[in-house]
């Protein structure tokens, strides 16, 4: 079993720094709020643990393929309800990318294991809103 520690601190303001194995991240607010707008909001925040995820399983399984592809970017649209906890109500991740015509059937084989078996933010959110995904070709 695999544990994970993050410590978060007080900055400032509105501001927190969040640490894990030496890496830091800033999360702050914006200035109609107390904030300075310097670091990540922590819900968008949880979009970007999303989307690097299930970009990193997609490219460990392209490249135990050896399918090339280039231009990779991960979009994540998310709608985020009205009401007190706003909570998200469903989430699209998309894929665009580059491939040569013969392997994107590969790459469609990476994204679906990534997000029906590997990527664990993907399920763990599969489970509070529905999430869908789908490819765009470059």
């Amino acid at each position: 079993m695999t544990n994970h520690e993050v410590k978060t601190r007080f900055a400032g303001d509105m501001a927190f720094e969040a640490s894990s194995e030496g890496q830091v991240i800033r999360m702050d607010a914006d200035e109609a709020v107390g904030g300075h707008n310097s670091g990540f909001r922590p819900k968008p925040m949880l979009l970007a643990s999303l989307s690097g995820c299930t970009g990193m399983d997609v490219v460990s399984l392209l490249r135990k393929m050896r399918v090339n592809f280039s231009d990779l970017e991960i979009t994540i649209k998310a709608e985020l309800g009205e009401e007190h906890p706003k909570q998200y109500q469903w989430f699209e991740v998309v894929y665009s990318v580059k491939v040569d015509e013969p392997d994107r059937e590969k790459f469609e084989k990476a994204v679906k294991l990534s997000q029906e078996k590997y990527c664990g933010v993907s399920a763990m959110l599969a489970k509070v809103a529905p999430l869908n995904y789908k490819i765009n070709w470059l």
